[in-house]
């Protein structure tokens, strides 16, 4: 709790808030202001060195009749879009708002209104193809780059200072928190040294491209390993490794979640085949089973059930450790929404005491290379993501799988990461989703999912090999840029 006396002439704005006027952020500004130049974003837009405005709201109605990501703040995670957002538009409705938000490569959007993600942002790039973002969400644009870089204003964004500033004007207005137009008054302390600038630059630069690549990577891989898992051979991965950033570009598709959710199908099966007193055509979709019947000849169809009987891979949920458990610590307690693009976020909604921790922590045995798999929501059913050494002390709640591989010779846990996101898994999953309650859930169907493990030593190996390399390479670009961002408002 902040206490401290501040004279009556200090108040501003008629605002009585003790966070906002913070002393230690006062001081830690006027330490930095030797270093630094010190600019609120207002005098920055004032000088026409950035620019900023916020997006749209396109209505409900406009939800699922296209496939052009419509990006929410939910969207925004670990400084990047999700390869797969959650909304979709049709190409008439992003033609109406393309050309007034005018998204480009090096813009940043950061979100404004919610609680928890105010303040998040990402770095738009040459793979984040079409699309449109929300009202809550503020695009900023680096008009004289001369001036100050898009990549330095990237790490001064994520700097502890100004997400301190930004945690200090947030505010509610009716039922959700913002930042509103206070965003203006968080003031950017810009490094003076030139030589500090380059080196930032050039290094976050290297950095976001290995996550790009990476990212790109991850959109393209249920593609490449479905080709894989049909010929039995790795050309797919080979063809695609070759390949520019700038052709990966051109390959890119706009996709969002609902296209896991197939077409509409209609079919005449007997009454003798309905199982369990399943009466859901989805449940039945006879094309999971031709396109499963296709992949026999190079793999091996083994059920999630069969694989844990036969102990070859384990898995079980987690714990609801109550709310008042939250926020009492800094060890992650992961929930449905706390990963995205296979790994998780940097930043956890909640924190759980070191006490808490202990009491969990034997039973829950989280390692790393453990996969996480979303088992209840709605859209976030199937995502998943692997522990790595970096949040392995974590416990995770009871909508989530902990799946782990006993058997790692043959099936490596980055193969059955790569397997667990390849479209004929992902497309059964959703046929085993259902609403229990207020929820959606798969429940126990897991055990129902049939995998193609490739009969082929070698492709198994190559494709765990290039799955490992890419997240690894991944979480140390996002550690780096963590790292820059703190030496870029470091006073030492």
């Amino acid at each position: 709790m902040i206490n401290y006396w501040i004279s009556s002439k200090e108040i501003r704005n008629g605002i009585y808030i003790p966070k906002y006027y913070n002393p230690e952020i006062k001081e830690e500004i006027e330490k930095l202001s030797d270093t630094h130049t010190c600019l609120t974003v207002q005098e920055l837009v004032n000088k026409r060195i950035i620019e900023h405005s916020t997006g749209d709201e396109i209505g409900k109605h406009a939800y699922g009749t296209g496939n052009i990501p419509f990006v929410r703040t939910s969207d925004i995670s670990n400084w990047e879009i999700k390869t797969i957002p959650k909304q979709g538009v049709a190409r008439d409705i992003y033609e109406e708002y393309a050309e007034k938000q005018d998204v480009q490569e090096g813009d940043i959007l950061l979100v404004r209104d919610g609680t928890y993600l105010i303040g998040h942002n990402c770095f738009i790039s040459k793979v984040d193809k079409e699309l449109i973002y929300q009202s809550h969400i503020i695009k900023i644009r680096v008009k004289k780059t001369d001036e100050l870089e898009p990549e330095l204003f990237f790490l001064l964004l994520n700097s502890n200072i100004v997400q301190k500033q930004i945690r200090s004007v947030q505010f509610t207005a009716d039922i959700i928190d913002t930042i509103g137009q206070r965003f203006n008054e968080i003031i950017i302390p810009i490094p003076k040294s030139k030589e500090l600038r380059k080196k930032l630059v050039e290094s976050t630069k290297k950095a976001i491209e290995t996550r790009i690549y990476g990212k790109a990577f991850i959109k393209h891989c249920p593609k490449i390993v479905e080709d894989i898992l049909l010929t039995g051979g790795m050309q797919a991965m080979e063809d695609y490794s070759k390949l520019s950033l700038d052709e990966i570009k051109e390959l890119t598709t706009s996709d969002t979640v609902t296209l896991e959710f197939g077409g509409f199908n209609n079919f005449i099966m007997s009454s003798k085949d309905i199982r369990h007193n399943i009466y859901i055509p989805k449940y039945y979709d006879p094309t999971i089973e031709d396109e499963l019947s296709n992949l026999k000849e190079k793999c091996t169809l083994i059920s999630m059930g069969e694989l844990k009987k036969s102990k070859l891979i384990d898995y079980y949920t987690g714990d609801e450790i109550g709310k008042m458990a939250y926020g009492t610590g800094d060890i992650p307690f992961l929930r449905t929404s706390d990963f995205s693009n296979w790994e998780i976020k940097y930043n956890a909604k909640q924190g759980i005491s070191e006490e808490i921790y202990d009491e969990y922590r034997e039973k829950q045995d989280v390692q790393a290379e453990d996969i996480l798999l979303v088992r209840d929501g709605t859209y976030l059913i199937g995502t998943s993501c692997i522990i790595t050494d970096f949040n392995k002390k974590s416990l995770f709640c009871g909508g989530l799988y902990k799946i782990r591989s006993l058997d790692k010779k043959y099936l490596d846990p980055y193969l059955l990461l790569g397997l667990l996101n390849s479209y004929i898994v992902k497309r059964q999953i959703r046929t085993k989703q259902f609403t229990r309650d207020v929820i959606d859930t798969i429940g126990n169907r897991l055990d129902e999912v049939v995998l193609p493990i490739p009969k082929s030593e070698e492709t198994r190996n190559s494709i765990s090999k290039i799955i490992k390399e890419t997240i690894i390479s991944r979480i140390l670009a996002r550690q780096s840029i963590t790292e820059l961002a703190s030496k870029a408002t470091n006073l030492n």
